[in-house]
């Protein structure tokens, strides 16, 4: 190789000091004309490697069944590849160029060399950004943060090409370099805290499947309120549902608290959980004509009957003075609501009948009787979710006064 190169360009500089213009202009006209002649050439080497490495490329990726050529098509690796060919040419040819110019020689041939190392990083990025295109595609790495190994991979591979280029220039032996980078680790620590606390968590959080990309989470510390779109070393971005985007420190995620909706999602109902507040003074005994009134209502008609017999003999049989309500058992109106309500969510299409489902009454409050429904919607969708529970209490705000019970309103009792 190297004796081809010397023929290649040691015939300029003989031809010219045969025509007796000086050895020194010589040497310079000669120099001129390899520079050409190399630049030439390294250019026609480019464009014959590009040329066939990208076509030849895409000719694999097409036949081939997997599609990680197809990536790598995507991020232009053989495009690189085709540039570090001709480097590598330059590289074996600037001693032979510049061998009467040792000042020059040392200069580019360390240029070149850098350029290689980085072009070489850069290739090996193009590799790795195919390898995450690829793994994302398969659904079994499509929610794991990908992103963050190979954020880490890179910084470590550029910290030794950084290494690298600096022994170059300076002649320094690499070895003695990454001895001295680990006497100053320290600083470097201190400098990296964020991406080394960053890279921590992103293993934690992968290994304890605490978030996903596409989990729905909810950080109120950050503000976020959404679905998690990317996962990288340094940040988690929330795509909130008024299409805003926050990011979120990926070290936050296991230092503070945050909310998962992921269970929700895939559980088989999404919790509805709410309470209105009842007058204590509108909740009272019913009379026997009331209980004939509220029998017309189908939902609780069979329970009224059945309920009134077993209260009736029970009474009876106690020799109960009823000319008092409050004398032995009796029905009331907010317990015959609650029972209602059940009833009413029993039947209600929307709702998954195989989990909980209660109508229950909470520690009474200075504004009222708290009644709260607990149960669980069959469509997790927000839209229908909302609708569903809307169309739920619709209901029961038009029922309640069927059963001569008050709603506590701040306004209403403000005023009264």
């Amino acid at each position: 190789m190297h004796k081809l190169l010397e023929k290649l360009y040691g015939w300029s500089y003989p031809l010219l000091k045969k025509l007796d213009i000086g050895e020194t202009f010589s040497a310079y006209v000669s120099l001129a004309i390899n520079i050409v002649l190399l630049c030439t050439i390294a250019y026609f080497i480019f464009q014959l490697f590009r040329y066939f490495l990208v076509r030849a490329m895409i000719i694999i990726a097409r036949k081939s069944k997997t599609r990680f050529d197809d990536f790598l098509v995507t991020n232009k690796t053989a495009k690189y590849i085709s540039h570090l060919i001709p480097l590598l040419f330059i590289y074996k040819s600037v001693p032979v160029i510049l061998k009467n110019f040792v000042y020059w020689e040392d200069i580019f041939g360390k240029l070149v060399g850098i350029y290689i190392v980085i072009l070489s990083l850069w290739i090996t990025k193009t590799i790795f950004n195919a390898l995450r295109d690829y793994l994302k595609q398969n659904p079994s790495y499509r929610d794991k943060p990908i992103d963050s190994y190979i954020q880490v991979i890179m910084i470590v591979l550029w910290i030794f090409g950084f290494f690298i280029i600096v022994s170059k220039i300076f002649d320094i032996n690499t070895g003695r370099m990454l001895g001295a980078f680990g006497a100053i680790s320290a600083i470097i620590i201190l400098i990296f805290r964020d991406t080394i606390l960053g890279f921590v968590a992103s293993v934690q959080v992968s290994l304890n499947d605490m978030v996903r990309i596409g989990d729905w989470i909810t950080f109120d510390k950050f503000g976020a309120d959404g679905d998690v779109i990317e996962i990288n070393l340094a940040t988690v971005k929330v795509r909130n549902f008024d299409n805003t985007t926050t990011t979120i420190p990926t070290y936050s995620m296991i230092s503070d608290s945050f909310r998962n909706w992921r269970g929700m999602i895939n559980s088989p109902g999404r919790r509805i959980k709410r309470h209105i507040l009842i007058k204590a003074t509108s909740i009272r005994f019913l009379q026997e004509d009331e209980l004939g009134e509220l029998k017309k209502i189908h939902l609780v008609s069979n329970y009224i009957s059945q309920r009134q017999n077993e209260i009736n003999k029970f009474n009876a049989m106690h020799e109960v003075d009823k000319s008092l309500l409050i004398n032995g058992r009796n029905m009331t109106n907010f317990g015959l609501f609650r029972k209602y309500i059940t009833q009413y969510l029993s039947q209600y299409p929307g709702l998954n009948k195989k989990m909980i489902l209660l109508c229950r009454q909470l520690q009474p409050t200075p504004q009222g009787i708290p009644l709260e429904i607990y149960a669980f919607s069959n469509d997790k969708r927000f839209e229908n979710y909302e609708y569903i529970m809307a169309d739920i209490f619709d209901h029961i705000f038009a029922s309640i006064p069927y059963f001569d019970l008050e709603i506590y309103e701040l306004s209403s009792d403000k005023f009264d």
